[in-house]
């Protein structure tokens, strides 16, 4: 098998001329983006909150379209918006004219970006537009454009140099598409009230979907759960802990209700002789951590990281229903 190459040292002086360009690039694009905010205070506000409301009224979906740079940014905002409550998908601005406008409904909105709004590629779409009635929201920095005439609202982002020295290839540009479609997506997400389990529902993969399991999915329930009643003595309830194996014993009241927990450490601190001939309810630390059953797995993971513990007893009206250990979610992919 041949061995690779090994990497050949970079002066300290190519380094540093690295580590500056990369500087210089980000300088540059968080003044776009600094420049994004300035403008949503004056005029692009009021147009931002016009598109916000009229792609919340629509019936249809949202088709996000655009060519080159701007197109593969037009992409990823499509895919933003449809993980978050918008339906959209993207529709390359090109291949509209050989068949693709067919996709577009007179129900949708159309989100159309060009940096200078001057595509002739877009002209076939932005005639099926005003043919069918079908508002287009231009996003380019050219409110007179061709585009941005042809549109009913324009998000007019400001005029900035590119990070590019040559002031050519988008860079700083694309950086302020892609967050005015972020910032368009989570203000229709918050105008919607969309919740975490509807995120779930759109993103059951990978880890991120581990995180938007909920606790029942993972905890350990029935004959496992190791619990006893208030007035046990402590001999019964380090049985109970050595046969479940999770290091702790819930305790309850006579309506079933959590009252308390014993853990290895609360043994650690009441270790004295006679031990066991005494009641749990001189040893549980009572008002113990629990997390409800349909808590996310991602808020489990929160709480146990933040109370520096491994154990939580599930549960449902403040009745142990499972425990859930840190190994499940680690097992699970939440950690």
């Amino acid at each position: 098998m041949p061995q690779s190459k090994p990497l050949m040292a970079t002066s300290p002086d190519h380094a540093n001329a690295a580590v500056q360009s990369a500087l210089r690039t980000l300088e540059v694009g968080s003044g776009g983006i600094a420049a994004i905010a300035t403008a949503l205070n004056g005029p692009l506000g009021a147009a931002f909150a016009a598109v916000v409301d009229l792609i919340r009224q629509a019936r249809g979906r949202v088709i996000v379209t655009g060519l080159g740079k701007s197109g593969h940014v037009a992409r990823k905002i499509a895919a933003t918006l449809a993980s978050t409550g918008t339906p959209a998908f993207f529709v390359h601005a090109a291949e509209a004219s050989h068949g693709d406008l067919g996709m577009i409904t007179a129900d949708d909105v159309i989100l159309a970006l060009s940096w200078s709004g001057e595509q002739p590629e877009m002209k076939n779409l932005v005639s099926y537009s005003a043919r069918f009635a079908i508002p287009m929201i231009a996003l380019t920095c050219n409110a007179e454009s061709s585009l941005g005439r042809a549109a009913r609202i324009v998000l007019e982002l400001p005029k900035v140099r590119e990070a590019c020295p040559h002031n050519l290839a988008p860079t700083t540009s694309t950086l302020m598409q892609a967050a005015i479609g972020d910032a368009m997506a989570i203000a229709l997400l918050e105008s919607r009230g969309f919740t975490a389990l509807q995120f779930a529902n759109f993103h059951p993969g990978g880890k991120l979907g581990a995180m938007l399991k909920h606790t029942s999915d993972l905890m350990h329930t029935g004959d496992a759960v190791p619990i006893k009643p208030l007035g046990t003595k402590m001999s019964d309830a380090l049985v109970e802990m050595s046969a479940k194996g999770f290091g702790c014993v819930a305790i309850v009241d006579g309506r079933g209700l959590i009252a308390g927990i014993i853990t290895d450490g609360d043994l650690r601190r009441h270790m004295r002789p006679g031990l066991i001939n005494i009641l749990v309810d001189d040893v549980m630390t009572k008002n113990p951590k629990t997390i409800d059953a349909a808590s996310l797995a991602g808020e489990a993971l929160e709480l146990l990281n933040s109370a520096k513990i491994t154990t939580l007893i599930v549960t449902e009206a403040n009745k142990p229903v499972g425990i859930l250990h840190l190994h499940d979610l680690l097992r699970a992919g939440v950690a």
